[in-house]
Parts: structure tokens; C-alpha cells; sequence
């Protein structure tokens, strides 16, 4: 089992941890707040069990079928675990608002504020060692599986917040101040509609082969130029990315009576240069005699 692999399983053994333990403080308590923090981790289960078979799918080597391989399994993934985050957000506010209605009160707030310290601790660790396992593999897969826990920790800790409150005002006044569980349950969903937002953002880009971020290429055209001597340049730079792989191709622009060991070894230093600053990266490159560029111009 790689480390992908074993990172997003230890993430929904953690996430069935979080749903049992929040489920029963919310039934027990009667807050909303605490229901919607159950409903949010059921949704972090959802994904991680996603993220998990995307991870084992998109590592498998190309194929006849797949000759690029299966990276964008990891971003089909990212997608379907942004539209979950969209669909438990909508749920959680419609509770909400269902609560403020009833002003149904609340009992054990204590045992929910443990609760949601608890998930906020766990959820830290987690997502920690979720992202040090993406950045070190860039795996899209594991990276939303991290952005979800990492909301998580925020939630969580505003709903323990939401219910310290709660807990202080009807110690001080003796009085049941009910709206304040529904609000804070609202908000929580307000985040997890950005975080979906921001994820499939991230997830659908790939899929339609955008051009990778400014900094790749400066690092790429970098390594390019460093290695071409007078008279050789290179046109029509291309790039995406699939899973957690970098695909580039580009026409090389070489002097036409240039013997072919040189121009392999060019080709070498082109490919090398770049692969010193990406792990995981494919590199085509046409060569061309500058005459023949020249007579097409």
C-alpha cells in the first residue's frame, strides 16, 4: 500500500471516528449545529472514501486504453466530493432555519462542546498529515481531502464556540437564548459552500486542459532557454496537467546542419532542467531545422 493510499484511509477511519461521536452529542443535546457538524463529516467520510479509490485508480501505469494514464481520476473525484460539500451545506441551512422556527431548546451542551473540541484536535492532525502526503506527491485527490478537514477544524470550533456562548448567557441570565445554535450552524454551512466552491474550482480545470499556473511555466521556460545556444529557440509551448502529473510539448528551432548527437543532447539538458523542478512531469519535444520555420514564415 503506498503512502497515498494509507494517508486517505487513516482520513475515514477518522471521519467514522468524528460521525459517531458527533452524532451522539447532537442526538443527546438537541443542537442543530452539532447535527449539521455530523452531516458535514459524513460528507468528509463520502469524499474520503472517494479520495481512496481515486488515489489507487489514478496510480494505476498507462495503458492501451489510457496511454496518458489515469491522473484524472483524482480530479473526477475533486469534483463529486465539491457537489457533496454543496448539497450538505443547502441541508444544513434548511435545518437551521427550521430551528429558528421551532426554537426547539438545547440540553448537554457541555458534552457537545467536548465533542466539537475533540473533532477540531482530531481534524488538525489530519489534515496536517493529508496535506504533507499531497504536496509531496501533488495529489488533487488528497489536497480536497485535506481542504475538507481543514474546514472541518474551523466549523467545529466555531460551533464549540457557538455553544460556550450559548452555555455562558443561560448560566448568567438562566435563559434559554435558542437562536444562537441555528445562526452558528448557518454560518458553519456558509463556509462549506465556499470550500465546494473553491474545490471544484480547482478539481474542473484540469479536466479541460488548462495551461498550467504562471510560475510552472516561468520555471519551464527557464530551463529551456538555459540550455539553447546562439541561433536555437523553441515555439509553440504547451502545457496541462492530469492528476498529479505535468505534461508539456514544444517545437525546438535548431540550426539545420547540426550533427543529431548534439541535438539529442540538447534535448537531454531541455528534459533534465525541467525535471529537477517537477517530480512528476512528461516532456515531448519536436525538433525542428530553423530554415524549415523560416520558408513556413
Amino acid at each position: 500500500m503506498n503512502k497515498k493510499v494509507k494517508v486517505a484511509a487513516l482520513s475515514i477511519a477518522s471521519n467514522t471516528f468524528l460521525i459517531i461521536i458527533k452524532l451522539f452529542a447532537g442526538i443527546i443535546s438537541g443542537s442543530v449545529s452539532i447535527i449539521s457538524e455530523a452531516i458535514h463529516s459524513t460528507m468528509d467520510l463520502l469524499a474520503s472514501v472517494i479520495a481512496f479509490i481515486s488515489v489507487k485508480f489514478s496510480d494505476h501505469p498507462p495503458d492501451k486504453e489510457h496511454p496518458y494514464g489515469h491522473g484524472k481520476f483524482e480530479n473526477i473525484s475533486g469534483i463529486i466530493e465539491a457537489l457533496l460539500i454543496f448539497v450538505a451545506a443547502i441541508w444544513i441551512i434548511y435545518e437551521a432555519i427550521h430551528k429558528i422556527i421551532l426554537r426547539s431548546p438545547i440540553e448537554q451542551v457541555p458534552v457537545g462542546i467536548a465533542v466539537m473540541t475533540v473533532s477540531a484536535i482530531s481534524n488538525i492532525i489530519i489534515s496536517r498529515r493529508l496535506y504533507k502526503v499531497a504536496r509531496e506527491t501533488d495529489s488533487i485527490a488528497l489536497e480536497a481531502d485535506a481542504l475538507h478537514l481543514k474546514t472541518d477544524v474551523y466549523t467545529s470550533a466555531g460551533v464549540a464556540v457557538g455553544l460556550s456562548l450559548f452555555w455562558l448567557i443561560e448560566l448568567i441570565f438562566h435563559k434559554l437564548i435558542t437562536i444562537i445554535d441555528p445562526v452558528v450552524a448557518i454560518l458553519v454551512a456558509l463556509l462549506i459552500l465556499k470550500e465546494s466552491f473553491s474545490l471544484l474550482k480547482a478539481a474542473y480545470k484540469p479536466l479541460i486542459d488548462t495551461t498550467l499556473p504562471e510560475k510552472d511555466i516561468e520555471l519551464i521556460t527557464g530551463s529551456i532557454q538555459s540550455c539553447l545556444e546562439e541561433g536555437m529557440s523553441y515555439h509553440r509551448l504547451r502545457t496541462r496537467k492530469s492528476g498529479n502529473v505535468r505534461y508539456i510539448d514544444f517545437h525546438l528551432d535548431l540550426p539545420g546542419d547540426i550533427p543529431l548527437k548534439d541535438a539529442h543532447h540538447i534535448c537531454d539538458c531541455i528534459e533534465e532542467k525541467i525535471k529537477s523542478n517537477f517530480e512528476y512531469i512528461e516532456v515531448d519535444i519536436h525538433t525542428e531545422p530553423v530554415e524549415q520555420r523560416s520558408e513556413r514564415n
